[in-house]
């Protein structure tokens, strides 16, 4: 019999007695001896790190971005800047307005699909509708206000505003649906309108240019708003009559953000109107009626919902958002109609 004992070798690197419970690491030499596997492996690891980062930023990019961007200006103390007495009231608020909506905020009316801003939809709409009341309150400057009598030339700052304000308000440099060439976008004819009625206002300090605060002209103005606020009131009409009742109504929120914008301007063009035409107003005792007027609007422009709803009007569980802006619309458009009859008496 032999003494020696016939021990099989154990593997390199195989740990026994108390050793075998402490943790491994590679030697240094084992650790650069890395075979193309295992590159392969690290690649793909790295592949989907960066790819899941990638879509984490994708997901992000927009709601975020948009979030950053959404803005809702209904500040109803807003005024322009210190505006001389010869000057019109206006004519300021209406640049102001244009200026703080085009430099001061964003315009994601018109942004392509790669700008977060494309996702937006109650900001461009109530937007759109500022731009409908400074297009309606220009005309009017233009057509009648802004001339002697309504027989001589218009004048040409109040023509060029009036034109670069009827622009639609989704122009961007590229849209192939339009032209092939690059486009001027609405930003830019928005802030040439705002020039255009600075220039107007200057001449009318130095005494070149004409501002007929008279009763007649004021009437024809507040007839054509009143349309307006008559269409935007029908506008509410057909939706409820339609589609009232659904919890999920995506065109009420353009509606009722469409209606906001244009209650809102119309409120602060109008109560600077009602500074041009303070001696008319005073002599027809209207101002009062004409300060309520002016508050309905902007207190149907203060409305502001988490969530529109197109509820049914009778209904307990839902509301209807689009029935109360149609409130305050259609109390304004009836103290409208009491200026104009007082006006033509």
């Amino acid at each position: 019999m032999s003494d020696d004992f016939d021990l099989e070798p154990q593997p390199q690197g195989t740990k026994t007695g108390w050793r075998r419970f402490l943790p491994s690491w590679k030697r240094r030499d084992d650790a650069m001896d890395v075979d193309a596997p295992a590159t392969g492996s690290r690649l793909g690891t790295a592949l989907r790190w960066g790819g899941g980062l990638l879509a984490a930023i994708i997901v992000l990019y927009y709601p975020v971005g948009a979030l950053l961007t959404h803005h809702i200006d209904d500040d109803p103390s807003f005024a322009p800047p210190a505006v001389p007495a010869e000057a019109s009231q206006t004519v300021a608020m209406a640049a102001a307005l244009i200026d703080r909506e085009v430099n001061g905020t964003s315009w994601p009316a018109n942004a392509p699909w790669f700008f977060p801003a494309a996702i937006l939809d109650n900001m461009p709409n109530f937007q759109s509708g500022e731009i409908q009341a400074l297009q309606r309150v220009v005309t009017e400057l233009r057509d009648q206000i802004g001339r002697s009598r309504g027989t001589s030339s218009s004048d040409r700052a109040l023509q060029d505003a009036a034109s670069y304000l009827n622009n639609q308000p989704d122009l961007w440099y590229i849209d192939l649906s339009r032209s092939w060439a690059p486009m001027k976008p609405s930003e830019s004819y928005y802030n040439d309108a705002m020039k255009s009625l600075n220039d107007f206002n200057g001449r009318l300090t130095r005494g070149d240019a004409v501002f007929e605060r008279r009763a007649d002209n004021l009437l024809s103005t507040l007839d054509r708003i009143g349309k307006d606020l008559g269409a935007a009131s029908d506008d509410i009409d057909k939706e409820i009559d339609t589609e009232s009742g659904a919890w999920f109504d995506l065109n009420a929120d353009d509606i009722f953000y469409r209606n906001k914008g244009e209650l809102y301007a119309y409120g602060l063009l109008l109560k600077a109107l009602g500074q041009d035409f303070k001696s008319v107003l005073a002599e027809k005792g209207a101002e009062r009626i004409w300060s309520r007027m002016v508050g309905s609007m902007l207190e149907g422009a203060a409305l502001q919902p988490w969530f529109v709803i197109n509820g049914e009007t009778a209904s307990l569980a839902q509301p209807n958002h689009l029935a109360e802006q149609g409130f305050y619309l259609l109390r304004a458009r009836a103290q409208l109609e009491e200026i104009t009859d007082i006006l033509q008496k």
